[in-house]
């Protein structure tokens, strides 16, 4: 058995084209604000490829790139002109910021209309009640619609998280627990990993750590969804070591090509989504 291939790539381009048909046919184009703090080399990347993909679906950005000595006071000032903007319909604060900055109160001041990357607690609170929110987390989003090309059925699968992040473990863990899934999360400390994972239909890995995951750590048959983004001897890759489990699961995701495009085009479903919240058509 060879795994077959879940191709993020293809998937979010064909959610491109979807969201640009539909942009066209709006008054205006909806703006997203992308706020950059610092001159963080991967930061710098995931911005572009941002403005890149919005361009494509026919989406305005508004980069606010500040110095790595912007205060806290200064950084909420232009999330709350953001917030009172009309122009604007979304609004992302690119993580990690500095270390001096609190990540926690900024993302906490962005409006829950205008929260597209789904972090602010409104918008996970109302995911954790099991109710509607304006906004689900790109990346947890983007796995589950990946997820619905290789499965017709959710309900009762057996799903083990490598990774309890506000950004991806922990709303995934309640979008698939929503879905009637069986949940266990685990993370780079659990004691005995292994055995929890190999009996996994589903094993999504996020745990920032290179090919940690092999072909013993699995079952036959197994879905995969690595989520991991690192770079070994001048390479990327993913937290799943690729060539070794190829063979025995049943489905896995390319790194790179695989969560990262659908990471990005799961934000701008969601800016498009946030311009008929605001315009009252949702």
């Amino acid at each position: 058995m060879t795994a077959r291939i879940i191709d993020g790539k293809q998937i979010a381009n064909h959610i491109l084209t979807e969201i640009k048909t539909n942009v066209s046919r709006l008054p205006v184009a909806p703006k997203l604000a992308i706020i950059l703090v610092g001159d963080d080399e991967a930061s710098l990347i995931y911005v572009h490829n941002k403005q890149k993909a919005a361009a494509e679906a026919g989406i305005i950005t508004e980069l606010h790139h500040l110095k790595d000595t912007t205060t806290q006071a200064e950084l909420l000032d232009l999330v709350n002109k953001c917030n009172h903007d009309d122009t604007i319909n979304g609004i992302i604060v690119q993580l990690p910021l500095p270390e001096h900055l609190n990540a926690d109160e900024i993302i906490n001041g962005i409006s829950p209309l205008k929260d597209v990357d789904g972090f602010n607690p409104y918008n996970t609170g109302l995911l954790q009640n099991n109710e509607e929110p304006y906004f689900v987390a790109a990346t947890p989003l983007g796995i589950m619609t990946m997820l619905k090309t290789v499965t017709d059925e959710l309900s009762g699968k057996n799903v083990v998280l490598i990774g309890a992040s506000l950004i991806v473990g922990r709303p995934l863990a309640t979008l698939l627990l929503n879905q009637e899934c069986t949940i266990t999360v685990t993370h780079i400390h659990t004691k005995n990993i292994k055995e929890l994972t190999s009996k996994a239909d589903i094993l999504v890995a996020a745990c920032g750590v290179a090919n940690m995951v092999k072909k013993d750590w699995i079952k036959d048959g197994a879905i995969l969804i690595d989520v991991g983004i690192n770079r070994e001897n001048g390479k990327l890759c993913g937290d799943i070591d690729f060539d070794d489990v190829k063979d025995k699961a049943a489905a896995i995701t390319p790194v790179p090509g695989g969560v990262g495009p659908m990471t990005v085009a799961m934000l701008l479903q969601n800016t498009y989504r946030a311009y008929l919240l605001q315009h009252g058509n949702l």
